[in-house]
């Protein structure tokens, strides 16, 4: 009588050949099952035994790089990449992107530099009209975003060499005044309306650098400026013969008419200043000029 019976299976072993293995990687699988069948007047238990089975899993598959040839007019052959490796070509999505990520950095890192020599230096007022240029070369170049990365990532480079009062100042002053200009030049703007932006955002950015000084030296210097207005108009009225006290509304309203001027005019010097200078850089198509500047450009 058999009272136990073995059925076994063939080792197997797969290796695909398209698969390059490493021998300390293989992963072994023992599959050891008990099958129990229904009894019968032969056999009281069936026992099944496999044999193990062992399953290579691939680790990394290589693949050569592909290349077509196509025969230009000329008769000669042009090589044309598969379609795995479009993105490493000059127009590709991730050529693009470490582009716009190294154009980025390199402009950031060379305004901070610049700014940080020139404060230490105290030739600050020589370079004031270049701080901006970088962030408006990268608005035009790679959109509104790269510009405002730009400008966060030189306040960041500043914040690291001199601290958070210059990382402010420089936004204050010059980062938020370029990002204004390099977004409205992207979108098209025209200079009227840029002019009128920018000269706001400039003035808004002169007042808080105001502010800001006020606060470290513990001193109000608005209430100093306007003292000294209502000062001298007074002193003039007096000189002339005219018997008025201005009053404060009105030192108020001189003062900020002034700052509007002021700049106003270093807004308008910086439009025909970066125009200039992106022409001559081969940018012209994306700048949307006036009349009377690109005829005098040519």
């Amino acid at each position: 009588m058999n009272l136990l019976k073995f059925h076994t299976q063939p080792f197997t072993c797969r290796i695909p050949q398209t698969t390059c293995y490493n021998s300390s990687l293989f992963r072994h699988h023992l599959k050891l099952r008990f099958k129990f069948t229904p009894c019968s007047s032969s056999s009281l238990l069936t026992l099944s035994l496999h044999r193990p089975t062992f399953k290579f899993s691939g680790f990394s598959r290589i693949n050569a790089a592909i290349y077509k040839y196509e025969e230009a007019g000329g008769g000669e052959a042009h090589p044309i990449v598969s379609a795995e490796f479009e993105d490493l070509a000059p127009n590709g999505v991730v050529y693009q992107k470490t582009l716009r990520l190294v154009e980025c950095s390199m402009f950031a890192a060379v305004t901070g530099l610049l700014y940080f020599l020139s404060n230490s230096l105290s030739i600050e007022n020589y370079f004031g009209c270049f701080f901006a240029l970088p962030i408006v070369i990268s608005s035009l170049r790679w959109g509104i975003a790269a510009g405002r990365k730009t400008m966060v990532a030189t306040a960041m480079l500043l914040f690291v060499l001199s601290g958070p009062v210059k990382a402010l100042i420089y936004l204050l002053t010059h980062g938020l005044t370029g990002l204004t200009l390099g977004s409205l030049w992207r979108l098209g703007a025209d200079w009227r309306v840029s002019i009128v932006l920018c000269t706001i955002v400039r003035a808004m950015g002169a007042v808080g650098y105001v502010l800001t000084t006020s606060f470290l030296i513990s001193e109000n210097i608005l209430a100093l400026i306007t003292i000294n207005i209502h000062a001298s108009l007074t002193l003039i009225f007096a000189a002339t013969g005219i018997n008025i006290v201005p009053s404060m509304n009105i030192i108020y309203a001189i003062f900020g008419t002034l700052v509007l001027l002021n700049c106003g005019f270093f807004v308008f010097l910086l439009h025909l200043l970066y125009s200039v200078f992106l022409t001559r850089l081969g940018m012209r198509g994306s700048l949307s000029l006036p009349n009377w500047l690109e005829k005098a450009l040519g």
